[in-house]
């Protein structure tokens, strides 16, 4: 008997070996593999990042290699009156069009969930304009809102109302903005669909036997089972809007004209960086925002228990 188990034992040895041994060749395969994104992530992201800081620190511009000047940067961009200008601008927007696209995104949700004709046509309709480039966006939207020969002032004359200046004044300038950028909530309106779909119509049924109306339907079921959609869509309309560039940028040519009331945050950094090559100043700048979006990304998530229900 115990020269049998001994056989058996070392049979098994072997065979446990040459699992391991395959195992760590699949191992040594998938790393293969994984390779060029692991080094793309490497090169690209990480040391990127890493530099970044150490620029920040310094007067490095793509033509001069700079030399280290500590917390300088950071004190020059607290005298920037632009630096300031352009978080105003930001936060500004970010205030305004987070809850328009927010808010615009669950009625027109709710609209295409209902059961009509043709409502997969309007699904794509309002889906299209996201497959839109943002700068063949901003090119039509600068026609239509030209103020001496725009459809919308030409529609405006139409009805006896004087001609808009929509990006050419500061008081219009940020509104004008403002709808542009909900003309593209196509995306949200998606999520918003698909968070409708998932809420199981027997809430719908059981408060139509109670004669619950249509409104209450709406503010007691619908909106409080969406609110994991719409902390997602608000965490993801922060993050987008306070990296708002291409649209104002191509709008306004770089300038953030009239009076830089359209200079965004990334804006007053792209031109530092490029524009006047001061690198260490616009990663300075990079990692300010990078605090701006923590800070209120963690707000969020710390104010959501107070109004985010999921489903049981």
């Amino acid at each position: 008997m115990s020269s049998v188990s001994g056989t058996e034992k070392g049979a098994a040895q072997p065979r446990k070996k040459r699992r391991t041994g395959i195992e760590g060749r699949k191992a040594r395969i998938g790393v293969l593999f994984t390779l060029p994104w692991i080094l793309g992530l490497l090169i690209f992201y990480v040391y990127p990042l890493i530099s970044s800081v150490y620029y920040s620190f310094t007067s490095y511009s793509i033509i001069n290699p700079g030399s280290f000047v500590g917390l300088q940067n950071y004190k020059d961009l607290m005298q920037d009156k632009l630096f300031w200008k352009s978080i105003q601008n930001t936060l500004i927007f970010t205030g305004v069009s987070v809850p328009v696209n927010i808010l615009l995104g669950i009625v027109i949700a709710m609209l295409l969930n209902a059961k009509i004709r043709g409502r997969g046509v309007y699904r794509t309709i309002f889906f299209i304009p996201t497959l839109v480039p943002v700068v063949a966006t901003a090119t039509v939207w600068r026609w239509l809102m030209n103020p001496n020969y725009g459809l919308f002032n030409n529609i405006l004359g139409a009805f006896g109302l004087g001609p808009v200046p929509w990006l050419a004044s500061t008081q219009w300038s940020k509104f004008s903005l403002v709808m542009i950028a909900a003309w593209g909530i196509g995306q949200a309106i998606v999520i918003n669909l698909g968070g409708l779909q998932d809420i199981s119509p027997e809430h719908y049924e059981a408060a139509s036997i109670d004669g619950a109306s249509a409104w209450q339907k709406a503010t007691r079921i619908t909106i409080p089972l969406l609110t994991p959609v719409i902390f997602y869509n608000v965490v993801m309309g922060v993050i987008n809007a306070l990296q708002t560039f291409t649209l104002p940028y191509a709008l306004t040519g770089g300038e953030g004209s009239p009076t830089h009331s359209l200079t965004f945050y990334v804006m007053h950094l792209y031109n530092n960086a490029f524009g006047y090559m001061k690198m260490g100043y616009a990663s300075a700048m990079a990692w300010i925002l990078f605090l701006i979006i923590l800070v209120l990304t963690l707000v969020i998530f710390r104010t959501s228990k107070k109004w985010v229900h999921y489903q049981q």
